[in-house]
């Protein structure tokens, strides 16, 4: 750690990607500050984290996102959603969150800002997610100026323990028939390990500075495949169905009406582009990505998050 950078604030460290980003952080040696609208929903492991600060905060208010930022060099910025429940959430957290949060930064001194976006995220996106993505890359950049250092990533699907795509796929695997909308699209996942190790790399790199890199593992798999894949793993030998576009349009429709939605019209939208990367894992973040193959099987086993951690340290 020779970069200057003490302490980061991890905006969306309670999450999926947060998780492991935090043990990786954490075993580097970084002081750790980790917002949170609900911190009694935190996993335990992220609260064992040495010199880390789990604390209650409200980052969507101005006030909240400047006292989360309090004392920090540097600040990683991993909020996302998928779904919204309400009209402009794309445009809020996506949008105009990433430009609040770099104008936070650059009143409070802190030089470093890393954003986690999309793979896929264009102006001209078929679909608001990927569109609000784009839109908060280009208001970040232009508020960062010169005063703050960015990096953005833009990764393909991410899996690993807990995510909430594989996983919810196994699960549903269960089903002896799984109708599939976009069963023929492409997609390159990218293990959750390989993101944090990139992310906590590219401190360390000032070439990465003022760049945008994409993220994806070795194999690109029709969603089809990566549903067999994750039902295998689980034990089930489902009937995939895919559903051809009238039928993927009134599953999304349907599934968007029902709590905590796992599919909608505007994720299928999303799906009209693969989701490949243009070119191979960036060598200055070797060794490359694992396999999915070589991962899925340790995805159904309980693990423990603090046991990783010392791993890691070498404690």
């Amino acid at each position: 750690m020779n970069n200057g950078i003490r302490t980061i604030a991890v905006i969306g460290g309670g999450g999926f990607v947060g998780h492991e980003l935090c043990s990786q952080l954490a075993a580097r040696g970084y002081h750790l500050r980790i917002p949170t609208r609900h911190r009694e929903r935190v996993k335990q492991g992220l609260l064992e984290l040495p010199d880390a600060e789990v604390f209650a905060c409200d980052v969507m208010s101005d006030a909240g996102l400047m006292s989360a930022l309090q004392g920090c060099d540097a600040v990683i910025n991993l909020v996302g959603i998928l779904h919204e429940r309400r009209s402009g959430d794309f445009d809020r957290v996506h949008g105009e969150f990433p430009r609040r949060v770099v104008e936070a930064c650059k009143r409070l001194g802190i030089g470093r800002y890393v954003h986690m976006s999309a793979l896929g995220a264009s102006a001209d996106a078929p679909s608001r997610y990927l569109r609000s993505r784009a839109a908060g890359e280009t208001a970040a950049h232009a508020a960062a100026g010169e005063a703050v250092q960015m990096t953005v990533f833009r990764p393909s699907v991410i899996f690993g323990r807990g995510d909430s795509f594989l996983t919810l796929f196994a699960s549903l695997s269960a089903l002896p028939v799984v109708p599939l909308a976009g069963a023929d699209v492409e997609f390159q996942p990218v293990w959750v390990d390989d993101v944090a190790r990139a992310v906590v790399s590219s401190l360390d790199l000032p070439e990465t500075i003022g760049q945008t890199y994409e993220l994806g593992g070795p194999d690109v798999f029709h969603l089809r495949e990566l549903v067999q894949k994750a039902a295998r793993a689980a034990g089930h030998d489902p009937v995939i169905i895919g559903l051809p576009g009238p039928a993927a349009w009134l599953q999304a429709f349907v599934f968007e009406h029902l709590p905590g939605p796992i599919m909608t019209r505007d994720n299928l939208a999303s799906m009209q582009v693969p989701n490949v990367c243009r070119q191979p894992w960036p060598a200055l973040f070797a060794p490359g990505p694992q396999r999915l193959d070589a991962v899925l099987p340790s995805m159904f086993v309980a693990s423990d998050a603090m046991a990783r951690y010392r791993q890691r340290a070498a404690r």
